[in-house]
């Protein structure tokens, strides 16, 4: 065999198209005055959106249950857990602190391309290193952006990951988190891309594990996982520099359809961060354009008993991820349709209370739900929906969203954002302490050490 024929047949042969390379050529050198304002700005908001997130997941039953492991296991108490007045290891923290801002599937959600909540690996894994040596809040915002390019912009040249049952949050969370890691601590352009390469040879999240604590999981190790990978890196460990693009690289090997010329276009002019959605409701994000249709209906018709049947039309997609019928668990029910309709329709709303396990069991919400139908329509986008409830009189009433409330074309305004963070935050570490963190994130980027809010937050 020559070595022409061996080339073309090794699975993970060189193609020289040095994707991986350049992305992290860019992240190396990338500065906080190369962000737009707008960038910027959206770094605050994300910053205050997650942190009242995580604080109010760090209450869930499910946070008790993973910290008394990682307590027993993990490593010198280095890292501050939120809301949980303990610290843990920088291995530990990372994994408590994404699993905590996930649980509640509040946290922002990015939709170009992607279906990926990048918030709660990323500052995860920042927050966690930002304890070992100071951090700006400058350091903390252009980290925070470059993780999103590194994430979103993989997701993009693997159009297919998704559809293969993977779940983003997991794996492109882990690539998300290693790539923030590593410009927090510096790294050079090939330690960057070895980071890169640590970080996605330790993608995993499965969709099967919706509406269960392993969902939330997943976010916790991808933050886990890119603190390590950015740390090894840092000392001289090594990875495939194509380990985005190459023939057996991230890109050909989680999806069935590779577009990696995606992940560099429009580099450095187009800024993913700033195409982030946050959720004004506890629940997947694909039910929100549901939630708005039904919140707008009720106030349309006089009670929940005269409601013969809510018929519903929505993109496929929120089917093939909401498409659960009968919740008997709070987590579960964040990815139900019936249920989201039903309760949005009785409480007008769409917060923590309506994903209890308590309400998805509850008599009026499980009389109603099943009183719900569903039927899929490509016409529909991703953040549409058309509802109609048909009364016992037969009377009728329809409403189509447009775009969800929260979404990129119908974003929450800076003074929703601060309501929710101060709604999620309050309850677990005071009305003072939490209207001390919303000032100090608002002004992050003049913020000299981290430490100080995190002490905060904890």
């Amino acid at each position: 065999m020559n070595g022409q024929v061996a080339r073309a047949e090794y699975g993970a042969a060189a193609l020289d198209l040095n994707i991986t390379k350049d992305l992290c050529a860019f992240l190396a050198v990338l500065s906080f005055e190369d962000l737009p304002e707008t960038a910027v700005h959206a770094g605050r908001r994300g910053v205050l959106d997650w942190l009242g997130c995580a604080l109010a997941g760090s209450r869930h039953p499910t946070i008790s249950k993973l910290l008394s492991v990682l307590e027993e296991v993990g490593g010198p108490a280095r890292a501050t857990v939120l809301g949980r007045q303990t610290k843990l290891g920088l291995l530990d923290a990372p994994i408590a602190n994404g699993q905590m801002g996930h649980v509640l599937d509040f946290d922002d959600t990015h939709m170009g391309g992607v279906v990926l909540h990048a918030s709660s690996p990323i500052l995860s894994a920042l927050f966690a290193l930002s304890e070992r040596n100071t951090v700006t809040g400058r350091d903390l915002l252009t980290a925070y952006a470059a993780g999103f390019e590194a994430g979103v912009r993989t997701g993009q040249g693997a159009p297919a990951h998704h559809a293969g049952g993977w779940h983003l949050t997991g794996t492109l969370g882990s690539i998300a988190a290693g790539a923030a890691a590593g410009k927090l601590l510096g790294l050079n352009y090939q330690q960057m891309v070895h980071a890169l390469g640590i970080a996605a040879t330790q993608a995993a999240g499965m969709q099967q594990n919706r509406g269960t604590m392993c969902k939330s999981l997943h976010a916790g190790k991808a933050a886990s996982s890119g603190v390590l990978a950015a740390l090894l890196a840092q000392k001289g460990f090594d990875s495939s520099d194509e380990i985005l693009e190459g023939k057996r690289g991230f890109c050909r090997i989680y999806s069935s359809i590779a577009k990696t010329e995606l992940i560099l276009d429009q580099l450095g002019e187009r800024w993913e961060i700033t195409r982030n959605g946050h959720k004004p409701y506890a629940c997947g994000v694909v039910l929100h354009p549901t939630i708005d249709a039904m919140i707008a209906l009720a106030a349309k018709v006089p009670a929940a008993d005269e409601v013969a049947t809510i018929d519903l039309r929505v993109n496929p997609l929120a089917v093939s991820i909401t498409g659960v019928a009968d919740p008997k668990m709070g987590l579960k029910s964040k990815f139900s349709l019936t249920h989201t309709a039903a309760v949005a329709f009785l409480d007008r709303t769409a917060g923590i209370a309506q994903y209890t396990d308590e309400r998805a069991r509850h008599p009026d919400v499980v009389a109603l739900r099943d009183r719900v139908s569903v039927q899929t329509d490509e016409s529909l986008g991703k953040d549409q929906a058309w509802a109609a409830v048909v009364l016992r009189n037969g009377e009728r009433y329809e409403h189509q969203v447009v775009h969800a409330s929260g979404t990129v074309d119908n974003p929450m305004s800076d003074a929703a954002i601060e309501a929710k963070f101060l709604a999620n935050a309050a309850s677990v570490i005071g009305q003072e302490r939490a209207s001390r963190i919303r000032d100090a994130v608002w002004h992050l980027d003049q913020l000299g050490d981290i430490r100080g809010l995190l002490d905060l937050c904890a």
